[in-house]
């Protein structure tokens, strides 16, 4: 198992459409178990795929409060209501933060790690984590949701 770089924007994979997994082999396993143990190095609360440089769509999520990750191997939010202003960041692009409208739940579906087919419902901090990693494998960055990017806010501790 191993801890992989993740990258940053302005890395064009980071914008390009990543592709549905088709091969359910060893190789797949041992990518959720490095997607695993990146998100927990980073101290993130979820990874997409792109973000160290593999287009398949597979996201990796733990919110603070759980102690186990959630794997989605080619996940699909078909359903979301509702609209809430969160403040976001990212992992690949470190030091800023903005503030972003997200559902105030959704409704996704996928294949957890065992492959067996996942529907979830989620709210709050979940369902934020879900659609901003779907973006992710969108080729979306949370910052195009801002009217623009100048809203980007640099970290307090990142400032000078």
């Amino acid at each position: 198992m191993s801890i992989l770089p993740i990258i940053e924007y302005p890395d064009r994979l980071l914008r390009k459409k990543a592709k549905p997994v088709t091969n359910f082999d060893k190789s797949l396993t041992k990518l959720v178990e490095d997607m695993v143990n990146t998100l927990h190095d980073s101290q993130g609360i979820g990874l997409a795929a792109n973000q160290i440089g593999v287009l398949l769509r597979i996201i990796v999520l733990q919110m603070p409060d759980e102690n186990y990750p959630r794997v989605f191997i080619n996940p699909e939010i078909i359903d979301r209501d509702g609209n809430r202003k969160v403040v976001e960041g990212c992992l690949s692009v470190p030091g800023y933060h903005g503030y972003v409208f997200r559902s105030l739940w959704v409704k996704a579906v996928g294949l957890n790690n065992k492959l067996e087919y996942t529907k979830l419902y989620a709210d709050g901090l979940l369902a934020q984590a879900l659609e901003h990693e779907t973006d992710h494998l969108n080729g979306i960055m949370y910052f195009d949701h801002l009217k623009k990017h100048e809203d980007l806010i640099k970290n307090p501790s990142e400032q000078e």
